[in-house]
Order: structure tokens, then C-alpha cells, then sequence
């Protein structure tokens, strides 16, 4: 009786340690991305060439699913495929699949885009929206430890950038935004911009990024006040070393 009472707990122990690593509820970002940029990379190009999506959060219980790219969220409804497989339509449409892969998710490729992988964040940030976990541990990888201004205003300054988007040292700025896609990307026709500002007055600017060093530059609008701006660089304003 013993012996039966033992393998009866050894299988259901067995049942629940597999339904627990194949469940895909939560929060998963665009790791590879994040990874690939941290190595000094230029932003954009980097995360175009990871794939479009940088979060997806799965609500398994209801079956539904946010994800989030550089500029729009989405919606869609989750249904299991096959194990380990699920399928996201929209509007009854199918638009994706998903595998879970030990501990990465996968999003598989379609005729427009290549397969992403996605991993879950080390920490998640309670109440914010959606793609607010990709952008902190972006902003830590890309931006995190200590700068200094090699030139431009407060040579010899320390600059410190903040997951959380803030930044010290840097002037007046207390703020900063990378630009991830949308119509900042399409304004900076091809470069990489930030915004840098003091509460809520800022602007563009245009930045370059080569390992660990970072110049930013003005950026000269050439539209017509009437028109969609379209961003050159202008005049180096700073170039920092990363320590």
C-alpha cells in the first residue's frame, strides 16, 4: 500500500512539474535584442533586425494576449495548438504562433518576419504598461553604468543614465527617452534619436553609438514648419566614454 502511495505522489509530482514549465502566462521581452545592442550597436538597426514585437504579455487563464512593438499595442485571442504550441488569432484571423522552447518563447516566422526569441524579465514593473519591462532592462543593458564627457558642455562630468529613464550629469536634462521605432524613427530618417529634457520641456536629438563611446548631436529639422519633420545631424554637442 506504501509502495502504491509512493508512485502515486511521484506521478502526480511528475504532472505538476511539467504543467509548470509549459506554462507560458506573463510577461516575456525581446532578450536577443536587448543583448545584441548592449554590445554597442546602433539601436535601431539592431532591433529591426531582431523582429518587430518587443513584449508579450500571455493571460492564459482568459486566453487573451497583448503585444507590444516601438509604437503600437495589440490584442489578440490565445488557443492552444498543439503541446507546447499555441496559435494567436486577431479579429479570427491567425497572425502567429508561439513555442515554448525550455525557457524561451518563441515566435514563429512568418513570410514577412524571421522567428524572435523571447525570455522572461528578470524583474517586471508592477502596474506599468507593456512595454515598460523592455525598455528598463534596455535602458540598463544600452545605457546603464557611468559616463564621461570626453566633450562638449561639463567635460570631465560623470553622466549617469537610469533604467527608469532618468539621467544626471548631463546639463540640465533630467530625462531621457531612446527612440525604438514609429514616427521618431521615421523623423530621424534612418538614425538613432533620443529624447533629452527637464520635466516636461525637451527635444530630439540625434545620437551614434560605436562600443563604448556615445556622440550626440543636434538635430537640424529640414521640413518646412507645415510638414512632417525630417532630422539631420547637426553640431556634436557631446561625445561620452562609457567607464
Amino acid at each position: 500500500m506504501r509502495k502504491l502511495l509512493a508512485l502515486s505522489l511521484i506521478l502526480l509530482g511528475g504532472c505538476s512539474h511539467e504543467s509548470q514549465t509549459s506554462d507560458i502566462n506573463g510577461l516575456w521581452i525581446n532578450q536577443a535584442a536587448i543583448d545584441s545592442a548592449a554590445q554597442g550597436r546602433p539601436l535601431l538597426q539592431t532591433i529591426d533586425a531582431h523582429g518587430m514585437n518587443l513584449e508579450w504579455n500571455i493571460d492564459t487563464r482568459n486566453g487573451k494576449v497583448q503585444f507590444r512593438n516601438a509604437f503600437e499595442l495589440n490584442e489578440g485571442q490565445l488557443l492552444p495548438k498543439a503541446p507546447g504550441t499555441w496559435a494567436i488569432y486577431h479579429d479570427g484571423h491567425l497572425i502567429n504562433e508561439l513555442q515554448l522552447n525550455g525557457k524561451q518563447l518563441i515566435q514563429q516566422p512568418t513570410k514577412t518576419y524571421a522567428a524572435q526569441v523571447f525570455s522572461r524579465p528578470a524583474r517586471s514593473v508592477a502596474g506599468a504598461r507593456t512595454d515598460t519591462n523592455f525598455r528598463q532592462v534596455l535602458n540598463a543593458a544600452y545605457m546603464g553604468g557611468q559616463w564621461r564627457i570626453v566633450e562638449g558642455p561639463g567635460t570631465g562630468n560623470t553622466v549617469a543614465f537610469k533604467d527608469d529613464g532618468g539621467v544626471t550629469g548631463l546639463g540640465q536634462n533630467d530625462r531621457y527617452e531612446l527612440c525604438l521605432g514609429g514616427d521618431c524613427a521615421n523623423q530621424g530618417a534612418g538614425n538613432d534619436t533620443l529624447y533629452l529634457g527637464k520635466g516636461d520641456i525637451g527635444e530630439g536629438w540625434i545620437f551614434v553609438r560605436h562600443g563604448k563611446q556615445l556622440e550626440i548631436f543636434k538635430a537640424i529639422n529640414l521640413s518646412l514648419p507645415d510638414e512632417i519633420p525630417q532630422l539631420t545631424p547637426g553640431p556634436r554637442q557631446w561625445l561620452l566614454e562609457k567607464q
